[in-house]
């Protein structure tokens, strides 16, 4: 294993849940290195969670355990689960968490039912606590998964709308907005290449027109939006030293439109 754990909760920092998650952690691997990649994700907000870990746990070194808990369905029938996806692991409940791997990667899951590798004293409510952090432990310390629990192939899934593209354009949403407040779309700079090539188009969000793409926003003058590819590889819009969810007035969800010009 790498001795790298990483943590991304909707907890916050406010109070004790991620120190305690920590503390159990580090009673069982005094030695691993514990990085924080968000405890910002918006309460239960699922799919928010899902594309953090997305975008960043592939960056880390081989073996690396992923502890992620965003899990508003804690202490119902939902499975705790971890998953090997590219020689990461992930721990978490199967409830979504994880969707956006499952039509990319290839993976092995499995159901944590082993409880021998969790807390003794367990709460119904605190499952990253008592079961996802000392399991991340143990696997850290060398437990196998089948040592863990067994396998499971039904995973819960979410699936984010596809873009459409036809001879007019493409049509994607906003799936994502981050503490900058730029809009993060589900239209990859591929499907762009391949359905817009080098043609003009006008980008329509909310009541707002951009009539072309930039590199980044420092393109376009201070509090004016431009479009541009963002580090994920998705179209983006963004305001030059602006929020662009506030004054443009867009949420998650919304549509964003490419439209070819003749």
């Amino acid at each position: 294993m790498s001795q790298i754990i990483t943590l991304t909760t909707d907890f916050g920092l406010q109070d004790q849940y991620v120190s305690s998650m920590k503390a159990i952690i580090l009673g069982l691997a005094p030695d691993v290195r514990l990085i924080d990649i968000s405890h910002d994700i918006p309460a239960q907000d699922i799919m928010a969670g899902a594309w953090v870990i997305r975008n960043s746990a592939f960056l880390f070194p081989k073996n690396t355990v992923h502890l992620v808990v965003v899990d508003p369905g804690v202490g119902t029938e939902r499975h705790p689960i971890v998953l090997k996806v590219n020689d990461q692991y992930f721990v978490g409940p199967d409830n979504g968490i994880f969707s956006l791997f499952y039509s990319e990667f290839e993976y092995e899951a499995i159901k944590l039912n082993k409880s021998k590798y969790w807390r003794k004293e367990r709460s119904r409510t605190f499952h990253g606590r008592d079961i996802f952090a000392p399991v991340a432990a143990h696997l850290i310390n060398g437990v196998s998964l089948k040592e863990l629990g067994d396998p499971i192939k039904d995973l819960v899934t979410y699936h984010w709308a596809v873009p459409i593209g036809d001879k007019d354009g493409l049509q994607g949403w906003v799936v994502h907005i981050d503490r900058f407040g730029n809009l993060i779309t589900n239209i990859s700079e591929e499907l762009i290449e391949d359905m817009i090539g080098r043609r003009k188009v006008r980008i329509y969000v909310g009541n707002t027109m951009i009539d072309h793409l930039v590199n980044t926003f420092g393109d376009v003058e201070e509090g004016d939006p431009a479009a541009f590819i963002g580090s994920s590889g998705m179209l983006e819009i963004g305001i030059n030293k602006g929020n662009a969810a506030k004054l443009l007035s867009v949420d998650k969800g919304a549509q964003v439109s490419l439209v070819l010009q003749k």
